[in-house]
């Protein structure tokens, strides 16, 4: 009799633990699937705790760098915006890189919304896209072109949606998307030759171009995991390269400030 209440009891403690298990497992399902995970893979990882399933574990953490990205992209370019503001002043950065540089997003971003690629896979192109085409109106303003910085922010929206209407062919989206390498290219080497004129970096922050240059790195992991597109990769691969290039400046003009105009 004894062993049979000792075996009842045991039942009973099992099936209380997995009464447990089960209430715990509810919420953090609810929290990883569809967003980070599919059924199968959350079953195979937290259900059955094959915790060394590389393609599940790929695309956990593919899927999980890539929300990171998104998130962190609402505030890369913030600090720089808050420089220029607070400086009253876009001395040091280039305006031709600035829109060389809203083209490659433009484009991303275009590409990837015409083949419904995963959000979590692009998704910061669109918050980039948002605080870069505000750097270009503030380049303008502190110029003394606000009347031209307007227009241009119309003619984006305007062109923008052409682009993500049916009348624009895929030939001319996937064109768009190429272009993306000279764009970034093009746009990072004038920023970086307008360091170099000037022996300093200027109003550019140091905070938005080193998370700019993680960002990138990490969507070239993220780009083959989540698409598969060589096109998406390749960008982003170019991108590193050049945001590394402009990070190096920052560093070697770390200390170097931009001579203060003298008063007439």
């Amino acid at each position: 009799m004894r062993a049979v209440g000792q075996r009842r009891s045991e039942e009973t403690g099992g099936s209380y633990l997995c009464n447990m298990a089960t209430e715990a497992d509810g919420p953090l399902k609810r929290v990883l699937v569809p967003i980070l995970l599919s059924e199968k893979c959350y079953d195979q990882l937290f259900v059955q705790w094959d915790l060394l399933h590389v393609p599940c574990l790929k695309i956990l953490l593919s899927k999980g760098l890539g929300l990171g990205i998104v998130a962190g992209s609402l505030l890369v370019k913030l600090p720089q915006v808050l420089k220029i503001l607070g400086a009253k002043s876009a001395e040091g950065l280039s305006l031709q890189s600035v829109m060389l540089e809203l083209v490659a997003l433009t484009g991303t971003m275009v590409y990837s919304i015409i083949n419904k690629f995963p959000f979590s896979s692009w998704g910061e192109a669109l918050f980039l896209m948002l605080q870069t085409v505000t750097i270009c109106f503030l380049v303008l303003h502190y110029r003394g072109q606000t009347v031209k910085g307007v227009a241009f922010l119309a003619g984006y929206a305007l062109v923008l949606l052409v682009l993500l209407s049916p009348l624009t062919p895929m030939a001319v989206i996937t064109l768009l998307q190429a272009s993306n390498v000279p764009s970034v290219v093009a746009g990072k080497l004038l920023q970086a030759a307008t360091n170099y004129h000037n022996g300093h970096t200027g109003q550019l922050s140091a905070i938005t171009v080193f998370l700019l240059f993680g960002g990138s790195l990490a969507r070239i992991f993220t780009s083959i995991q989540e698409t598969g597109d060589p096109l998406m990769a390749g960008t982003f691969v170019v991108s590193s390269l050049c945001n590394g290039l402009i990070a190096a400046q920052l560093l070697l003009y770390w200390n170097a400030k931009a001579p203060h105009k003298k008063k007439e």
